[in-house]
């Protein structure tokens, strides 16, 4: 009987730092999510705000960023114009945010990863919303 792919989207942050520190739970987290069993998923959204922090931020780690983004196996998921908005997205306090459940429910995502308090307080149980470390201590 073989299992089913758990399908997983990672918030901006802990891209961020995964990148940043190979040692972290971060990278932990996305290094079990590289595994067979799990399909990473990102959204242009994550894409574009990963290449401003780091334009801003961390400019001597583009190099990294982009070795990251040309090497992982993922599946990208855009939103469009035509993509409607969603009525539980107002829990997400900052607006900026919400397009990223959006593309998590249109790519079917049944995880998303974030240190974000918006998503961890936000009460929604579509996709299941982890903290890093609690998707690593999942079996």
């Amino acid at each position: 009987m073989s299992r089913q792919t758990v399908r997983i989207m990672f918030d901006t942050n802990i891209l961020v730092s995964a990148i940043l520190n190979n040692r972290g739970t971060p990278n932990a987290a996305l290094l079990k999510a590289f595994e067979s069993q799990y399909a990473v998923v990102l959204c242009d959204q994550i894409i574009d705000e990963l290449r401003r922090v780091y334009n801003i931020k961390f400019p001597s780690r583009i190099p990294d960023m982009e070795r990251f983004l040309s090497t992982a196996h993922y599946d990208l998921v855009t939103l469009t114009a035509t993509d409607s908005i969603i009525a539980d997205e107002k829990t997400i306090r900052d607006a900026a945010d919400r397009p990223l459940l959006r593309a998590a429910r249109k790519a079917r995502v049944d995880i998303l990863v974030t240190g974000d308090k918006d998503f961890l307080e936000s009460g929604l149980n579509t996709p299941k919303i982890l903290k890093a470390a609690e998707f690593l201590a999942l079996p």
